[in-house]
C-alpha cells in the first residue's frame, strides 16, 4: 500500500512536469512492463518499441484520467499497445487470440515456481497449468508473479472485482484437480 502511495506521488509529479519523476517511474516499470508483455509477444522488438512508444506518449500527454494504481495503468495501456501492434503488424486476426479476445500466453520457463522444487513438481505444474484457458493463465500470472490486487488485475482483464476473484478462485481450483490427478 505504501508503495502504491509513493507510486502516485511520483506519477502526480510527472504529471505536474517533473522530469526526474517521470526517468524514475521508467526505471521502475520497465523490468515488469518487458516480463508481462513478453508473454503476450515474443516479438522483442516489438515489444520494446511498445513499452517505448508508451512512455514517450505518456511524456508528451500525461493522461487525465485519475490513476489508482500505476504498475496496473501502465500494464494495462501496454497491452492494448501490443495488441494494435501485431494487428497492425499482422494485418490479420491474431493467431494466438482465444475466443475471449485474450492474446495472453505462458511460456514454459515461468511454469516453475520456485526453485527448490524438484524437476518432477515443476513437470506437474506446468502439465496443469496447460490445461488451463488462457485467461485463468493470465489471471494466475498477473496475480503470483506479478503480484497485483484484484483490483489491478480487474483493471487489466477488464473484469469486475468479484469475478477476478472468482477468476482466480476456479484457476487454483482447476489447478488442484490436475495435481491430484498425477498424484
Amino acid at each position: 500500500m505504501e508503495n502504491q502511495v509513493q507510486d502516485i506521488a511520483l506519477w502526480e509529479s510527472f504529471k505536474a512536469g517533473d522530469k526526474e519523476s517521470f526517468r524514475q517511474l521508467f526505471r521502475k516499470y520497465y523490468p515488469p512492463l518487458f516480463l508481462y508483455g513478453y508473454k503476450i509477444t515474443q516479438d522483442k522488438e516489438l515489444l520494446e518499441d511498445c513499452i517505448q512508444d508508451l512512455f514517450a506518449e505518456l511524456w508528451q500527454s500525461p493522461s487525465k484520467t485519475a490513476v489508482v494504481s500505476v504498475k496496473a495503468y501502465l500494464l494495462k495501456s501496454l497491452q492494448y499497445k501490443i495488441i494494435k501492434g501485431l494487428q497492425k503488424k499482422s494485418k490479420t486476426q491474431l493467431t494466438g487470440e482465444n475466443q475471449d479476445g485474450s492474446a495472453f500466453q505462458v511460456s514454459h520457463e515461468n511454469l516453475i515456481i520456485h526453485k527448490e522444487h524438484q524437476a518432477e513438481n515443476g513437470e506437474r505444474v506446468k502439465s496443469a497449468m496447460s490445461q488451463l484457458t488462457k485467461r485463468q493463465q493470465e489471471i494466475i500470472y498477473l496475480r503470483f508473479f506479478q503480484n497485483l490486487s484484484y483490483d489491478e488485475i480487474s483493471q487489466i482483464m477488464d473484469i469486475n472485482y468479484q469475478v477476478a476473484r472468482n477468476l482466480l478462485y476456479q484457476s487454483i481450483k482447476a489447478m488442484r484437480k490436475s495435481l491430484m490427478l498425477t498424484n
